[in-house]
């Protein structure tokens, strides 16, 4: 497995923004430096953290994300047809229990979806020429535009008939997949908070409210995600992140797989599965037994949302304990999240996020003799 990816130590994407880049940030947003300039910062700091990656042995190399403010609006709001509708407001959890208000920004649906310009290939062409090793793009998964407005929030003008959406949706990916291949991309991870939230019951009983079947819906994830990758070149990695919300080390989601685990690992035409595993909030090992041969688990038992590290032997107890219901060797480590899945950031420094890295990189070492 390590001569392609997913890796047997691996990670999701974001790296915590460098000081020199949030003021630049703040600096375009108030007027005082242009694009050009704001995305000459932006270089600088992709080339430091490949450099930080590559120092470390990684082999999936991302550009930290260092060009978004969210994981997902930054990407969506580049389709036709999709623009921001305020935010929904959300109670994130962090441990100790203390709560953060947050309103995580809705994605509504005002007229056909469409592709109408290359969105990650300008950035995918920097990171391939500033690494040796594998570069990896990540985006929101398609179903970021419907669980967390459904049908409300998409114009019954433009789309009468859902299925319709659905296609267009797929489509856009296709073309954007397309353009990223022919780029060379050949390591895609598509990240999902809606597969991960399914396994909530105050986000279903949500969902409910909205109209949808919390039952059926990992069915028609599964599609969509299907539809999506369905042209990608035989020699593409497409892997799947799923995510309980990741804010300034919180989250918003709680409860194990098993209600998405057999759709999730046997429908979803996918290579691999990024898996929050850091605590209790993402249940136990059991729905691992459905994983089918060819497919692998990257385990994320690392947290990105807490400082403290993680001692080498908890980490191989816990990897033991999930071989229980999955073969070894198709399983592989990783944090449980992006560092800064918002230009936030977690509640982590910048050496704490090195230590993390090192510490996955050196288990995995132990656990299979290769990352």
């Amino acid at each position: 497995m390590s001569a392609k990816p997913p890796f047997r130590a691996d990670h999701v994407g974001s790296f915590l923004r460098p000081k020199a880049l949030l003021d630049a940030r703040a600096q375009f947003k108030e007027g005082a430096i242009d694009a050009a300039a704001l995305r000459a910062v932006e270089d600088s700091a992709i080339r430091d953290v490949v450099k930080f990656q590559e120092d470390l042995g990684l082999k999936g190399i991302t550009d930290g994300e260092f060009r978004r403010t969210y994981f997902h609006t930054d990407f969506l709001l580049q389709l036709d047809g999709v623009e921001e509708a305020g935010g929904t407001q959300v109670k994130f959890h962090q441990h100790g229990g203390k709560e953060l208000e947050y309103a995580p920004p809705v994605m509504k649906i005002a007229g056909k979806v469409e592709h109408a310009r290359d969105i990650q290939r300008a950035d995918f062409d920097f990171l391939a020429s500033v690494t040796s090793a594998t570069p990896k793009v990540t985006i929101p998964s398609p179903t970021m535009l419907h669980f967390r407005g459904g049908r409300d929030a998409i114009d019954a003008t433009a789309y009468p008939d859902l299925d319709q959406f659905y296609d267009d949706l797929a489509a856009a990916y296709r073309a954007e997949i397309a353009s990223l291949a022919d780029a060379g991309c050949r390591y895609l991870q598509l990240d999902d908070t809606n597969l991960a939230y399914l396994c909530d019951e105050t986000q279903r009983e949500n969902a409910k409210r909205r109209g949808m079947d919390p039952d059926e819906l990992p069915k028609l994830y599964a599609k969509i995600i299907n539809d999506s990758i369905r042209d990608k070149p035989a020699d593409m990695t497409v892997c799947v992140h799923l995510c309980r919300g990741n804010f300034r080390s919180s989250w918003a989601a709680e409860g194990g797989y098993e209600p998405v685990a057999e759709v999730l690992f046997n429908a979803l035409n996918v290579d691999g599965y990024f898996l929050e595993y850091d605590d209790p909030r993402s249940g136990d090992f059991a729905p691992l037994r459905h994983v089918p041969k060819g497919k692998t688990v990257v385990l994320g038992l690392v947290t990105t949302k807490l400082g403290e590290l993680e001692s080498k032997d908890d980490v191989k107890r816990r990897i033991d304990e999930a071989a229980k219901f999955m073969p070894l060797e198709q399983a592989a480590l990783s944090p449980q999240c992006g560092f800064s899945s918002t230009v936030h950031g977690n509640d982590v420094s910048m050496g704490q996020q090195a230590d993390k890295l090192k510490l996955v990189i050196d288990v995995a070492r132990d656990v299979w003799g290769e990352i």
